[in-house]
Formats: C-alpha cells, sequence, structure tokens
C-alpha cells in the first residue's frame, strides 16, 4: 500500500515558470491598484477593470510552462499517493500531469455565473465552466439564469469553500511536503496543524516561514526545484547518481534564468496594462 503524501504548494513552485507571487520580490501586493482588483469589492464595484484583469492573467499564464519541480510531484505518484493541495490558481499542476489537486484560491482557466458556487447551493460546480486561456466581458453570461460571468477565482473577502477537503487530506498524510508558501495567507497557513503526529512534515522556501511550529520539521532553504530534488533525495525516491545529475541540470540553467529576469514578467508587463488602460499604480511596476 503507497504512503500518502500530501503536498500544500504556494506561489514558490510558480516563480520558476514566470509566474509572479502576490507576495515578495516583485509580488502584485507591490502594486495597491492592482492587488485591489482581487478582492470581492472591486467585482462589484468596478466589473469591468476585474474582469479586464483576469484575462490578462490568463494570457499570460498561456505563454508560461510547468518546471521540474512540478514534474517530480507527478514522477512520485509512481511510489506514492500524492494529492496536492494548492494555492495557486494556475494549471502548471494540471498540466505537469499531477492527478489529484484541489485549488484552495480557485482556478484562473475556469469562470462561473455570479449568483452560483456559494452556501445556498453548497458550492455546486455544476455551473462553472472551463474556457481555457479565453476572455470575459461585461455582458457574457451563463448557467441557467444567464447570469453575468465572473472568474472562478476567491476573491480577497470571500470564503475557501475547499479548505474543509484540504483540511481532511492533512488529516490522513503520511508525509506532508508545503513548498513556495510564506505561510502567511489564512486559512491555509494552518493546515499543517491537521497533521498526524506521526507524520512528517517537510518545508521547501528560500526562507523559512515566520511561523512557530509546535513539532519537529524538516527545512529545506532552497527554491522549488532544488529543493524538491532534495527532498525526493532524502525520502530515497531519487538515487545519489540521479540526484547529481538532475542539480547539475537544474544549475546549467541559472545563467538562462538569470537572463530571462532581465526580461519584464508578466506581472510588470500586467502592470504597465494597468496604468496604461486606467491610469493609475506605481510608476515602478509590481
Amino acid at each position: 500500500m503507497k504512503k500518502r503524501l500530501v503536498v500544500l504548494s504556494g506561489a514558490g513552485i510558480s516563480v520558476e515558470s514566470g509566474i509572479s507571487p502576490f507576495r515578495g520580490k516583485g509580488g502584485l501586493w507591490g502594486n495597491d491598484a492592482l492587488a485591489n482588483l482581487a478582492t470581492i469589492e472591486a467585482l462589484y464595484e468596478r466589473p469591468a477593470e476585474v474582469l479586464e484583469f483576469y484575462n490578462q492573467r490568463r494570457m499570460y499564464l498561456k505563454e508560461v510552462e510547468p518546471n521540474s519541480a512540478h514534474h517530480l510531484l507527478v514522477q512520485l505518484e509512481r511510489d506514492y499517493e500524492v494529492v496536492i493541495i494548492t494555492q495557486n490558481v494556475d494549471d502548471l499542476h494540471e498540466r505537469a500531469g499531477s492527478s489529484n489537486i484541489i485549488h484552495l484560491h480557485g482556478e484562473l482557466t475556469k469562470v462561473r455565473p455570479v449568483n452560483v458556487y456559494n452556501q445556498q447551493d453548497g458550492y455546486s460546480l455544476d455551473e462553472v465552466m472551463d474556457i481555457g486561456y479565453g476572455e470575459i466581458h461585461l455582458g457574457d453570461t451563463g448557467g441557467k439564469e444567464h447570469a453575468q460571468l465572473r472568474p472562478h477565482i476567491v476573491l480577497f473577502g470571500e470564503r475557501v469553500p475547499n479548505i474543509r477537503k484540504a483540511d481532511e487530506e492533512v488529516s490522513n498524510a503520511d508525509i506532508l511536503l508545503i513548498v513556495g508558501t510564506s505561510l502567511k495567507v489564512y486559512p491555509a497557513a494552518d493546515l499543517y496543524l491537521y497533521a498526524p503526529s506521526n507524520c512528517e512534515i517537510y518545508v521547501i522556501d528560500p526562507v523559512k516561514p515566520e511561523i512557530e511550529f509546535t513539532r519537529p520539521i524538516h527545512f529545506i532553504e532552497e527554491k522549488a526545484t532544488i529543493g524538491m530534488e532534495m527532498f525526493a533525495h532524502e525520502i530515497g525516491f531519487l538515487s545519489d547518481e540521479e540526484y547529481n545529475t538532475h542539480i547539475e541540470r537544474i544549475k546549467s540553467q541559472e545563467s538562462i534564468q538569470s537572463q530571462a529576469e532581465a526580461v519584464p514578467s508578466l506581472f510588470e508587463k500586467l502592470g504597465q496594462w494597468f496604468r496604461r488602460i486606467i491610469g493609475t499604480g506605481k510608476s515602478e511596476g509590481v
């Protein structure tokens, strides 16, 4: 019987694919005007801007690819029952090939009518639609009542419907892997508390989370791609030879990645779009 490996992934695993995080260097929170569009208030007060903001994010998502950290999680399914709980709204886990994914904060490639997916209908997915990397605008409707469509995203100020499902998965984990998250976003930051007493917990991030863990933690202070290789080696999934080969491959790509960092990031381009169309935001980018 396979051991259950439950993974909590955050923005750090997607950064190396070119998707900027909400927090930290280059994060969305560096631009108040953009960050404010990710709220439930903005959806009702400035719907056209919110819809276009997520249209732009979908367009940029289409241009990026899963990285080696995403792919290694798929490979781990050979030996483990892997469940991924992600705070990310991108589809990189899906495109890498992971088979069991719980999205805490919604999915960028999906939309739904504004009057569904709530407490009244039990957060039913019946009218949630996958539009890929397409666009929606004011006047685009769907569902039984032909209501205005909105992004299938948990906006700031909304409930996180899948948190209970995530709690249950963590409570049955043999190994809990936390990768690429600062553990500053609640309720996801408390998920590790549901891990059984005999569950081993690993945290992969360049910077240790600023919380006091109440139990022993295996810290791997590395970015996601290298940290995932170290984790897989530590649990015996990768041999010494495989591990060394993979690390050399990743490091050989660092010069290419460093050159890419000189090119405006997707969210910097998004900031340029916002300032051009809306006429606000900070001049230094997002």
